[in-house]
């Protein structure tokens, strides 16, 4: 695998306006090479908001809500964080908007599928809605649509995913990837879409006289759900999202947030005034996730609902628990992946397809996953790992897959380009440029494998299975502090498609060891210094890096701050530790 370290560059469009601003030039650098063209751009603030007036159809789903204000609605949620948080949103806005009758369906993916099926419709009908809201999903569910158009029922969608050739012929739908929808967010969450149908709804009661004799709700009270559903469905945090994420964040970190979050950073180990992004997405998301993917999210929804602390704290500690059981069997199943990449190497590492497809009849269908993106991480190409999905009405086997993408190959794109040239090789997918889904017959597999990997190679080339690791260069000895790293932890939140500043350099090592198994433990200095550094990479591949022979290496690694018995000390997050002799320097472009 070649291992290349390229070092961002400076976009033309975004250079002299960050000049005259009163910031360090570190975050200047750091803001140029992403895109950031003045301070403003960084975290606009909430009244900079684009209007929900921009979404197309936004003005029928509310007066479709409004119409039902006294009857009852059914919001229809997905089986993620994203769809979790979308539904207790709605769940806790819509009755603060003065609507009588508001319940929630998640169904059992495994056996209802995804979306709104015919199948949900049926389950859903049985609570005798008038309405029936979508959240984070719909935008495919053509057939779904339609059952519940023949009983009766009107539908409203919002979703956030990309529609296919064919929309479902809902009574309105919101979501900023369709064609004729002026909203300039195309990024947002599940969770943001419906937090713009909130406030739509609100400013439609505003204008009728609602709150002349009453406050108005105080909808941004609910970013905390907006902030965790964003960044745990790692979705591009542009201006907008940036902006939605910070404001949650604030609140969650004043502790001004549902009992349900402070409850799951609590068994997560996390202090809520220390918060950061990334503990949304590696710490509180995986437990939400975790009773979608192996049992039933309405417990997730729960714990996001109550507010009584101590059920909060029960709620959580289930869902705990139900994420030790999938890194148990999320561990089993890699050991059976190691053991199927290592049949299909019959050379070296550059001899794997340029896509991977894995596939056992014993994997969870919960868990694929995760486990495509542990393997996409480790082989820097294409991943999409199969389970069995069941059998058909007719008797065929179905598998279930979950595809997860490198940068410069659209898993969406490329799917859809392998059903248009090969008819019935899938039954259906959807998904987005990074991550999608999708079904097929068992007895497709080795075909749609081997369809795929040309794709991959196709559009790859030269590109599939090279790692490499992009920089915002050097730190000069002075910058690593903790100053620093306090000062970018609250620059802006950092995520997808405006990544959290990593930098290289060459360091001495004078210690290391192997800690909980599987992490590596460092102390560091840079040349000339007599400053020692811990150094922490969680999760290395130990057998690939360097023995304790290695006195010197270049770091990739990312500042900390490491909070432990009240003091606060400068960690750094190592990304990658590589043998001075290994190295291949590239400037390169983000």
């Amino acid at each position: 695998m070649t291992l290349d370290i390229r070092r961002r560059q400076t976009r033309e469009s975004a250079d002299a306006a960050l000049d005259d601003a009163l910031m360090p030039p570190l975050l200047r650098r750091i803001f140029r090479v992403r895109g950031i063209r003045s301070p403003e751009e960084v975290i606009p603030g909430l009244p900079a908001l684009p209007s929900p007036d921009l979404f197309a159809g936004m003005e029928r789903a509310v007066e479709l809500l409004l119409s039902h204000r006294r009857g009852r609605l059914l919001i229809v949620g997905d089986f993620d964080a994203d769809g979790a948080t979308s539904c207790a949103l709605l769940m806790r806005a819509l009755p603060q908007l003065g609507f009588t009758h508001v319940d929630y369906l998640v169904p059992n993916r495994f056996e209802y599928g995804y979306g709104l099926t015919p199948e949900i419709v049926e389950l859903a009908l049985r609570r005798q809605p008038d309405l029936i809201i979508t959240v984070d999903n719909g935008i495919s569910s053509v057939d779904g649509v339609q059952a519940s158009h023949e009983r009766g029922v009107p539908v409203v969608i919002t979703d956030h995913h990309l529609p296919g050739p064919v929309l479902p012929a809902a009574d309105a739908i919101i979501n900023p990837n369709l064609p004729d929808c002026a909203f300039p967010g195309e990024s947002l969450a599940g969770v943001g879409v419906a937090f713009y149908l909130t406030l739509a709804v609100r400013a439609a009661l505003r204008q009728r006289g609602e709150f002349d004799q009453r406050p108005q709700p105080r909808l941004a009270d609910l970013l905390d759900l907006v902030a965790l559903g964003t960044v745990a469905d790692v979705v591009p945090l542009d201006a907008i999202n940036r902006t939605l994420v910070h404001e949650g964040l604030r609140r969650i970190r004043a502790g001004r947030c549902c009992a349900g979050i402070l409850a799951l950073l609590e068994v997560a180990g996390k202090e809520p005034a220390n918060l950061v992004a990334s503990d949304l997405g590696f710490a509180v998301g995986p437990r939400l996730n975790a009773a979608g993917r192996l049992e039933d999210m309405s417990r997730g929804i729960e714990c996001l609902l109550t507010d009584d602390p101590d059920v909060a704290r029960q709620s959580a500690s289930m869902l705990d628990d139900i994420n030790q059981q999938r890194r148990k069997i999320e561990s089993r199943m890699k050991e059976q992946a190691d053991d199927v990449l290592a049949r299909l190497q019959s050379g070296p590492e550059e001899e794997l397809p340029a896509g991977l497809c894995l596939y056992d009849p014993g994997w969870h269908q919960g868990v694929v996953g995760i486990l495509a993106s542990r393997i996409k991480d480790r082989f820097h190409r294409p991943v999409i790992v199969f389970a069995e999905e069941g059998v058909d009405t007719s008797g065929v086997r179905l598998l279930k897959g979950s595809a997860r993408s490198v940068k410069g190959f659209h898993i969406r794109d490329a799917l859809e380009s392998i059903a248009t040239a090969n008819p019935g090789l899938i039954n259906r997918f959807g998904g987005h440029a990074m991550a999608a889904g999708l079904s097929l017959p068992e007895s497709q597999y080795q075909a749609f494998s081997e369809a795929f990997a040309r794709s991959a190679a196709d559009w790859l080339g030269e590109a599939a299975g090279q790692r490499c690791w992009f920089s915002d260069g050097a730190l000069e000895q002075h910058e690593l502090s903790l100053e620093t790293a306090a000062l970018l932890r609250e620059a802006a939140p950092w995520g997808q498609s405006f990544p959290e500043p990593v930098f290289d350099g060459r360091f001495e090592v004078h210690q290391q060891r192997v800690v909980g198994e599987k992490h590596l433990k460092l102390q560091v200095s840079a040349p000339d210094s007599g400053q020692l550094l811990d150094a922490i990479a969680f999760n290395a591949d130990l057998e690939t890096w360097p023995d304790e022979t290695v006195a010197a290496a270049q770091l990739v690694y990312r500042l900390d701050v490491n909070h432990f018995r009240g003091r606060a000390r400068l960690q750094l997050l190592v990304d990658a530790l590589i043998p001075l002799s290994n190295i291949n320097e590239e400037a390169g472009s983000a």
